[in-house]
């Protein structure tokens, strides 16, 4: 496993430094996302290549699952930042080559912890026959895509409607969740590591269980709840009606938090 992740590692930070020579030169963040989504699929499917024997059924699902989310939200990021124009997370660090530099090198740390289950799991010889575990994780690997997936095609739709521009969106999955996105994105990573536990057989493996835990403290404490619930208090904080919306809508899990 060792020489292994060490080659995948090299292969995504020399895409991530390679996109980060272009980004700078150009001054543009347009395709930080899809370069990150790129580095999935290509990490994700040379594990499976250099599989240590011939690709089990759950290593073959389980990378294309990666890859079947890469591709949607990559190409779902980048089309949003052309019809926007640009991505305001790199509004202050875009002109500033080493603030720049940190944020491509991010996206190669958080690659790596969040494809960690499949690649321990692209990388035993072991095998075991498919059992409810790994049913159970591909069917919450679907549920959280879907959810992900509506949530964005929902936001998307109701931003390009010239009737709503200035408006926060509170329909659809969005009036039972502030951030339902989010949480399909979280759970989707726990319904991907779940499968990838049936082949575990020793106590590093279980290092990979910090690959959903990750996700989910970006999503909550970093870059996305915090960050997005900043920018609707700065756009809408004296409006009566978006107080009581995030009053009487939970955060993230529907009528829990």
């Amino acid at each position: 496993m060792g020489s292994s992740f060490a080659k995948l590692a090299a292969i995504d930070f020399a895409i991530q430094g390679s996109g980060f020579l272009l980004a700078n030169l150009f001054q543009t963040e347009k395709f930080y996302d899809l370069t990150g989504s790129l580095t999935f699929v290509v990490v994700a499917l040379q594990s499976l290549l250099w599989a240590k024997r011939r690709a089990t059924t759950r290593q073959k699902v389980q990378t294309a699952l990666v890859c079947t989310w890469a591709a949607r939200l990559g190409l779902f990021l980048f089309f949003r930042v052309l019809r926007v124009g640009k991505d305001s997370r790199f509004d202050k660090i875009k002109t500033n080559p080493w603030k720049f530099l940190v944020a491509w090198t991010l996206q190669g740390v958080w690659v790596l912890v969040t494809l960690a289950p499949s690649l321990i799991l692209n990388s035993k010889s072991n095998d075991t026959p498919l059992q409810n575990r790994d049913y159970f994780g591909w069917i919450l690997w679907t549920f959280g895509f879907l959810l992900e997936s509506i949530a964005d095609h929902q936001k998307n739709t109701f931003k390009m409607d010239p009737a709503n521009k200035g408006k926060w969106i509170n329909k659809g999955l969005w009036s039972i969740s502030q951030h339902p996105n989010y949480l399909g994105e979280i759970l989707l990573w726990i319904g991907h590591l779940i499968p990838a536990t049936s082949v575990f057989d020793t106590p590093f493996d279980y290092i990979s269980v910090g690959s959903p835990l990750f996700i989910a403290f970006l999503l909550i404490r970093v870059s996305g709840i915090n960050m997005q619930d900043r920018q609707g208090l700065k756009r809408w904080g004296a409006d009566a009606a978006y107080q009581e919306y995030i009053r009487s809508t939970a955060k993230l899990i529907p009528y829990i938090w």
